[in-house]
């Protein structure tokens, strides 16, 4: 079983029509175990807000995509365990926090963060953090 920490940019993907949602979905086949930061269902609902707010969808559907997200097998860990980790990391790439968090975990759990964030990926495969991170479209199709 291959173990990926998935970024709201990714996980978006799969409930909205968008560039890679097809290699997004990619990740939901089974054999994959599938991990988050808390923070993940949180800036999910930002974006479905921003896509609301931009009449690309109704709220009843960002309300029903963010219950479904909630529902989904998907493990989600609490930021605060990986919070120290994460400011460490922020501090050395010069990113977020909040990004920060998914690689932090990434990090801990010895596996690879997905993303569909390009400059977010672009700075980590620039780093000593490079193994840790996946471009979303490098999804194997298997």
């Amino acid at each position: 079983m291959t173990a990926y920490v998935v970024d709201a940019s990714v996980a978006i993907k799969w409930f909205v029509p968008e560039i890679y949602s097809d290699a997004a979905l990619r990740l939901c086949r089974a054999g994959n175990r599938l991990v988050a930061p808390d923070l993940m269902l949180i800036e999910a609902g930002s974006i479905l807000w921003k896509k609301f707010r931009i009449s690309e969808i109704t709220q009843a559907q960002a309300g029903l995509i963010l219950k479904t997200m909630k529902s989904l097998p998907l493990k989600i860990y609490p930021s605060g365990d990986i919070l120290e980790l994460a400011l460490n990391v922020a501090c050395a790439l010069d990113r977020t926090v909040y990004d920060s968090l998914y690689l932090a975990l990434a990090i801990t759990l010895e596996c690879q963060l997905v993303t569909a964030d390009r400059r977010f990926q672009n700075a980590i495969e620039a780093s000593n953090f490079a193994k840790h991170i996946i471009w979303v479209e490098a999804i194997p199709e298997w």
